[in-house]
């Protein structure tokens, strides 16, 4: 409560309903470029703290690097043979080190060479790819922000994007209260989501908000639906 005002807070289930893929940030090209947040992070409440932040993984334990012994896996110096290293042998464990550093060296199969080639993966249903940086958020997957009841609709959908670092316009987007019965209507600049979530009820299985294009989607009213 401030100056006298109640101030509701908490979790908005956003339900994503999005046609077109959307654009996120790219890194610097020295870096690595990363997938994108977590992929249980685009479902609601996987992988995140209290706050909303992303969990990070547990620290990954030293392996102990066996020495190999002369002359095993190796051929004799007057064979012309250059050496071979198997890559199953135990001898060749990993260090943590070494995961985050030295590639794996292996042939692979024609299908997985077109796989990497189109750079495209799918994580939980989401579309990614981590080249153009282009993402697809499944229809009706469902993430979360936290916000409270003083906040606007253009304001919450600014969150929204930063939370995943997208880079499309808050301007495209449009929050959207969608009932069971079809109807469909859309939440003004003026509007405060999180109240408007909180008078349809406690049951999200009768309206839930998502987030769609402003170009894509009709309003569809009570009488109609």
């Amino acid at each position: 409560q401030e100056d006298g005002e109640l101030i509701v807070e908490g979790l908005l289930n956003v339900s994503w309903g999005l046609r077109r893929p959307i654009r996120l940030q790219m890194q610097d090209e020295q870096q690595r470029i990363r997938p994108p947040p977590s992929s249980c992070s685009w479902h609601s409440g996987c992988n995140l703290g209290t706050h909303g932040s992303v969990l990070k993984p547990s620290t990954l334990p030293d392996i102990p690097v066996a020495h190999r012994e002369p002359g095993a896996g190796t051929e004799s110096p007057g064979s012309g043979a250059a050496p071979r290293v198997t890559e199953d042998a135990p001898q060749l464990m990993r260090t943590r080190s070494d995961v985050g550093v030295r590639p794996r060296s292996r042939t692979r199969t024609p299908g997985e060479q077109r796989r990497l080639r189109r750079h495209r993966f799918s994580i939980n249903g989401h579309f990614y790819n981590h080249k153009t940086s282009v993402f697809t958020p499944a229809y009706g997957s469902v993430t979360n922000v936290r916000i409270n009841s003083t906040m606007t609709t253009p304001q919450v959908l600014k969150l929204l994007l930063n939370k995943f670092k997208i880079e499309n316009s808050a301007e495209e987007f449009a929050l959207y209260i969608v009932h069971t019965s079809g109807e469909k209507q859309r939440l003004r600049g003026s509007d405060f989501p999180l109240l408007a979530r909180v008078l349809q009820g406690p049951c999200e299985q009768v309206a839930k908000v998502f987030l769609m294009e402003k170009d894509q989607v009709e309003e569809v009213t009570y009488d109609v639906s």
